[in-house]
């Protein structure tokens, strides 16, 4: 996918470096809502109807992304073993992992966090924030925060932005900053970077201007890096976000889209490179 349909030669957004683009098909690859990559290559992903996706990230020798491969689809499971019944209890939003391996997810509808064991098995409870969110609209970012300590999380709140920190060591989630946005943007993912820095992805959409997103990197309230995408760029319904270290330096992001199961929506995967300044 290029960066720009209507301008192929564009291949940066300011102090991003796009780095190759996807669009995904698969049957039942729908409603992707976030995703991780480790090992450089190796990415998961969750989705709206309680699905899994584990695949491998093909990389050119420019390491820009031309592919993926080794794709499966797995349910995700319940507490019984079982995968999840329905749209009420499946509706993944947001996922993590661990220092320890362990992975978190949030779920919308029946709100709640679970821990799935890096050593396989079923999940279980994981703190999160005591509030009453809307059926449609909870913890949509979710971010494990090492620098805090091996078993310490943030979770933010899709409508406000609001977001708190949370340790499995712990039963209370503390309220943290609220993430400075505009009334029409949502909260929809977020992860935290090397130097005290958190990557916060927010999305909009209206029938007259289409979907829109911004890419904001900020050490604590300080603004470091932004970026923002809106037609005619390559665009869909992103709420996915993840952050991979490069050799050079430099940090990849990964971008990735729900398509709601809509024929007018894709799932699109896109990368793109930002050098930290120094």
């Amino acid at each position: 996918m290029p960066l720009n349909p209507q301008n192929l030669s564009e291949g940066a957004i300011g102090d991003f470096l796009y780095a190759g683009g996807l669009e995904l098909r698969a049957d039942r690859l729908h409603g992707l809502s976030d995703l991780l990559v480790t090992d450089t290559d190796r990415l998961t992903a969750i989705g709206d109807e309680g699905i899994l996706l584990d695949a491998r990230l093909i990389l050119d020798e420019a390491g820009r992304l031309v592919g993926v491969t080794d794709a499966r689809l797995t349910p995700l499971t319940g507490e019984d073993g079982m995968p999840l019944p329905g749209r009420a209890e499946a509706d993944a939003e947001g996922l993590t992992q661990l220092p320890s391996g362990d992975r978190l997810v949030s779920f919308e509808r029946r709100h709640r966090i679970w821990l799935y064991p890096a050593a396989g098995g079923p999940p279980r409870q994981a703190p999160a924030p005591e509030v009453s969110f809307p059926p449609n609209a909870g913890m949509e970012a979710l971010a494990a925060d090492p620098e805090a300590g091996a078993d310490a999380y943030v979770v933010g709140a899709e409508q406000t932005g609001d977001t708190w920190r949370c340790r499995l060591s712990s039963t209370q989630c503390i309220k943290g900053p609220s993430v400075d946005k505009l009334e029409e943007f949502g909260l929809v993912a977020m992860t935290r970077l090397p130097g005290m820095q958190t990557a916060y992805l927010l999305r909009a959409f209206d029938a007259v201007r289409g979907n829109r997103i911004t890419l904001k990197i900020l050490r604590s309230t300080t603004l470091v890096a932004r970026m923002d995408m809106a037609p005619p760029m390559t665009i869909d319904n992103f709420e996915g976000l993840a952050a991979v270290p490069r050799t050079d330096g430099r940090v990849r992001f990964y971008l990735i889209s729900d398509d709601n199961g809509s024929a007018s929506q894709r799932t699109l995967l896109l990368a793109f490179d930002w050098r930290p300044r120094s």
